[in-house]
């Protein structure tokens, strides 16, 4: 059976729930015709560490915060980014670092030196693919590399290879979603009465808003996975800053409440729709939604893709759009996609 060589770039919740997976259920890889191993993981907070005959990960996952690698075998205090991705014996880079939104960074720079180096890349980061999508995407193919960023858009819940596989036959004529779990969740508690403020207090406390919401409730982490829809998904070039934005903060507790009263929702949605001259236009905006939208009973943290098809009207999948274990799903299935290119030659 084959071995491929992990490289796992940041080593926070998504990239440990992957460890995870690997030390307690190698079955589930086996069942997929490979096994995993680690050989190199770099972090800003543990530092670098390789060890080409594999890391023992019941070790690294039992470390301590404010520990580091350099007391082990082949560790660093320092985290060695560059060279530990351009040398290690990795096959498969695993991108899942945290990474800016406005330039992509570090994150960019990790899968360029992965793909220069003729390394497959599976990411969860949305900055690469909205920013950079088609120059790393053609970097991929120059150095016969697969590129694969599923989870970039609703985390574990697979849109992108559904509508690019599972489509064949079908013209996609728009997307729209909700895919931001907090704001959505945000406006499910002020139909329950509390103001905006409120309800964003109540997201951090219970882990879905950052101790910064902006990205969620100014709508800027939507824009870059409308972009990624749009240019994946439509076939357009657009650059996040072309994605008409508005958030939710100016929405009020009133409007909310009329709203409902009017048997309506509000919803933030992202949208990118192909015109009648072939022209595609995106937005992200808030929105009511009357009952019988396909979006409009998506509640709580849920985040939901509706296709917009000529054949079938609109076909829509939700799911989780976060959550440690369900976004290292989106990897595994990445690294499912790139076994496939290995033996096939082809994206899955």
């Amino acid at each position: 059976m084959t071995t491929y060589n992990l490289a796992l770039i940041g080593f926070g919740g998504v990239n440990r729930a992957l460890a995870t997976l690997i030390r307690d259920e190698p079955h589930r890889f086996a069942a997929l015709g490979f096994e995993l191993r680690v050989v190199a993981i770099t972090d800003l907070a543990f530092g670098s560490l390789v060890q080409e005959e594999g890391i023992d990960l019941a070790t690294v996952l039992a470390m301590p915060r404010g520990a580091n690698f350099e007391g082990l075998r082949g560790g660093s205090s320092e985290p060695r980014n560059e060279e530990v991705i351009k040398n290690s014996p990795a096959d498969i880079v695993v991108e899942a670092t945290f990474t800016s939104p406005v330039d992509g960074e570090p994150a960019v720079s990790h899968v360029r030196w992965a793909l220069a180096a003729g390394k497959h890349v599976v990411t969860t980061n949305k900055g690469p693919v909205a920013l950079h999508g088609r120059e790393l995407n053609a970097l991929a193919k120059e150095n016969s590399a697969s590129f694969e960023y599923e989870g970039s858009v609703m985390s574990g819940t697979p849109v992108l290879r559904l509508a690019q596989k599972m489509f064949e036959g079908l013209q996609l004529k728009g997307v729209q979603g909700i895919l931001n779990g907090t704001s959505n969740y945000v406006l499910g508690r002020m139909e329950a009465g509390l103001r905006l403020g409120e309800a964003i207090a109540e997201a951090q406390e219970h882990g879905y808003a950052e101790a910064d919401p902006t990205a969620d409730i100014g709508g800027s982490d939507v824009r870059l996975k409308v972009a990624i829809l749009a240019n994946e998904l439509l076939g357009a070039s657009l650059h996040p800053d072309e994605v008409d934005t508005i958030g939710i903060q100016e929405i009020t507790s009133d409007q909310v409440a009329q709203a409902l009263a009017n048997g309506q929702r509000w919803k933030l949605i992202g949208e990118a729709t192909r015109g009648t001259d072939g022209k595609i236009t995106a937005s992200v905006r808030p929105a009511t939604l009357t009952a019988d939208h396909p979006l409009a009973g998506i509640s709580g943290a849920t985040n939901a893709v509706s296709f917009e098809t000529d054949l079938l009207g609109a076909v829509t999948v939700s799911g989780p759009g976060a959550g440690r274990t369900e976004t290292a799903y989106a990897l595994v299935s990445d690294i499912a996609a790139v076994d496939a290119f290995i033996n096939g030659g082809v994206h899955v």
